[in-house]
This record gives C-alpha cells, structure tokens and sequence, in this order.
C-alpha cells in the first residue's frame, strides 16, 4: 500500500482503512475471500485466487487497478465479486464497472473505518458484479 497526498490540503491520507468489522465479518463469514486485506504489504492484484467469491475493499490509491482485477476475476469464474469503494460516480473506473454490468448499493451516512474511529471522507457503496452488458 502506498501513501498519497490529498489533493487541497496535501496531507498524507493511507491506504490503511480497516473495513468496518460487521462488513468485514458478514462477507468473510458468507465464504468471501478478501484479496487485499487490510494492512496487506504485497500485491495480490497478478494473482489467481480460483473459483471463489471475493469482497474487495481496495486501496483507495489505485483503484483502478483493483476494478480491472475484479472484471477479470469474474469473467473467468462467474463468482460473486463485490466491491466497497467511494460512492464516486464521475471517474472513470465507475464507468467502466457500468459498462461491464453492476449493481449498486447505495450505503446510508458515512461508514466508520478501523471500527469506529475515523468517518470516511465520502459516502460509499457496494458494487456487485454482473457482467449482464458483456
């Protein structure tokens, strides 16, 4: 993971957001395998994690990176894939989740990160993969 600097203030954010334990346990308790676990140093994103379902909460850093793993993954299994990200409709790593087929999730109020001690920056929502426009 790396370190970036937010854009007006030019504060370092992290990419060491813990997804919010209920998430996290509901997903991983339904036989998710999460891809890039919170704290994770290594890259996962050229490895072939097999005919499983996996919930991806991504570095928010490069998250284009993760969208394209997340396609691949899923045209190859046909598995669930669902991804917690920014509710960041304008770029264009949203639309091309559009383009491939998806439904959203919008999540009410802010989630709070590393089990309720820091609100998210933006609103989020859960992506599913469907692949119903390819």
């Amino acid at each position: 993971m790396k370190d970036y600097l937010q854009k007006h203030t030019k504060n370092k954010y992290s990419d060491d957001w813990k997804t919010p334990s209920k998430i996290y346990d509901y997903f991983i308790e339904n036989n998710f395998v999460d891809p890039c676990p919170y704290q994770f140093r290594g890259n996962n994103l050229n490895k072939d994690f097999g005919n499983v379902k996996l919930f991806i909460n991504p570095p928010y850093s490069d998250i284009k990176s993760w969208v394209e793993f997340s396609i691949n993954h899923h045209k190859k299994y046909k598995k669930d894939v669902i991804l917690l990200v920014f509710a960041r409709t304008d770029t264009k790593w949203f639309w091309q989740l559009m383009e491939y087929g998806i439904e959203v999730e919008f999540i009410k109020g802010r989630l709070k990160f590393n089990d309720g001690k820091y609100s998210a920056p933006a609103p989020s929502i859960f992506i599913k993969l469907t692949g119903v426009n390819k």
